[in-house]
């Protein structure tokens, strides 16, 4: 949907302070230093007047929708915004038409696309021909990583600039102006204790929005005395008593804390991996997933250095489902300790990975036909089973018979670490290797 521009010079008392407060120049800017400070690259392509179409990618409230107001005043363009619910592939089209004709004219067309990652395949595409002939310079926003969610033609078109979450000082310098801002709060005068913003911009989290949003609440809720109002140590607590947290279960946060959780336990970081456990929890991930993510990792990552991981995450995983979140919280966490403190081996993971790249490689090998069953007359007549040694059969369980194709012999898959209960397989392999050099196969076991 076409929208004009969010700078209005009216601002409607009944507004948010977010927007009301919303700065309209880089020098009111807060954060982003690593992009906008002196000599770097965004200020000087915004200062030069030279911007290529851009993604803005960054976690919610950090200033991508105002940084992209800003630039359209810097550079004096006209200013679009379109919304991934409403806007249409005809309605794109057609006022992008209209920009690539006011192109003629001399007028410059910014378009900022907030959310770009909810626009479908078909959507991005119409900006496609537009963006390539320079009709109109592009910025999208995204909370998402822009790999995943954005078409590859488009995405190449375009340069991407990773916005971060505002530190604790950014925050403190956003809400005093916007209490320095005639616009804020108006005619009030707002009394606050010394600690006041430091504690609103720590509960924030990096979102200038939650501290905005923060702070007017706690002007509405503080003692008003005429036009003078106390933000109170006792309201303000009241507001800031449990910190938000920034959690997508199907975006890159995701997948950002799983991986956290799964290498904390890997290098046997036991309370980094509760830390990492809690926030998943915490945002609202399903225990079920975290279970199974457990399940393997007992395989993947400690095998049979310790014979209990395995038996151990599966039984979490049944209490999981048995009783649920938030009692179940307790069991996984048991599960994420005892993984973390376990002895490590990755010696299953490698065996299988190098197994499936010999099948990857070389195909159907057959099987050695003296491992083959053969049911049936025919299959006896071709030599299906034929020098086959039972193992049981002999004292020390073992034969001379060759069971791998002929063109893996000698392959080794499983290397046995002497970390844990590992220890014991590597002896034993050892045990097994030393049999069969002083029993080498005979041509017949090997036909």
């Amino acid at each position: 949907m076409r929208q004009e521009s969010l700078f209005n010079p009216e601002h409607a008392a009944s507004s948010p302070l977010a927007y009301r407060v919303r700065p309209t120049t880089l020098d009111g800017f807060k954060g982003q230093e690593h992009l906008l400070g002196p000599g770097k690259m965004l200020r000087q392509l915004i200062a030069e007047d030279q911007l290529p179409s851009l993604i803005f990618w960054g976690p919610p409230g950090v200033g991508k929708t105002t940084l992209a107001e800003i630039i359209a005043q810097q550079t004096k363009s006209h200013f679009i915004t379109f919304s991934a619910v409403t806007s249409g592939i005809k309605e794109i089209r057609k006022i992008m038409d209209e920009a690539e004709a006011n192109r003629d004219f001399g007028e410059k067309t910014l378009v900022f696309i907030d959310e770009i990652h909810r626009f479908n395949k078909a959507q991005q595409d119409a900006f496609l021909p537009y963006v390539e002939r320079g009709s109109i310079t592009l910025i999208g926003a995204t909370t998402e990583n822009p790999s995943f969610e954005i078409n590859a033609a488009l995405l190449s078109r375009c340069k991407v600039l990773v916005l971060k979450e505002l530190t604790t000082e950014a925050l403190k310098q956003v809400l005093q102006a916007a209490l320095d801002n005639p616009n804020g709060f108006q005619k009030l005068t707002i009394k606050k204790q010394p600690d006041t913003l430091e504690l609103i911009a720590e509960f924030a989290n990096g979102d200038a929005r939650v501290a905005l949003n923060t702070l007017e609440m706690a002007v509405l809720n503080g003692e008003r005395e005429g036009q003078t109002v106390t933000v109170t140590a006792a309201g303000l607590h009241q507001l800031i008593n449990t910190k938000s947290l920034r959690y997508d279960k199907n975006g890159e946060e995701h997948y950002n804390l799983i991986s956290a959780l799964h290498k904390s336990m890997r290098n046997s970081d036991v309370d980094a991996a509760i830390y990492w456990l809690m926030r998943m929890l915490a945002g609202g991930e399903d225990p079920l997933y975290i279970a199974r993510r457990l399940i393997r990792f007992a395989s993947e990552d400690i095998g049979l250095a310790d014979r209990q991981a395995l038996p151990l995450t599966v039984a979490v995983f049944q209490a999981c489902q048995l009783i649920g979140m938030p009692e179940c919280d307790v069991n996984l966490t048991e599960a994420v300790t005892y993984l973390a403190l376990a002895p490590k081996s990755n010696a299953l993971y490698a065996a299988k990975s190098a197994a499936q790249a010999d099948v990857k490689a070389k195909g159907n090998l057959p099987v050695p036909l003296q491992i083959r069953n053969a049911p049936t007359k025919l299959m006896k007549e071709l030599g299906y089973g034929d020098h086959y040694q039972y193992a049981h059969d002999t004292a020390a369980k073992l034969t001379s018979m060759t069971t791998m194709p002929p063109e893996l012999q000698g392959q080794t898959y499983y290397e046995p670490t002497n970390q844990g209960q590992e220890k014991a397989w590597q002896q034993r392999l050892a045990a097994i290797k030393n049999w069969h050099r002083e029993h080498p196969q005979s041509d017949e076991s090997s036909s």
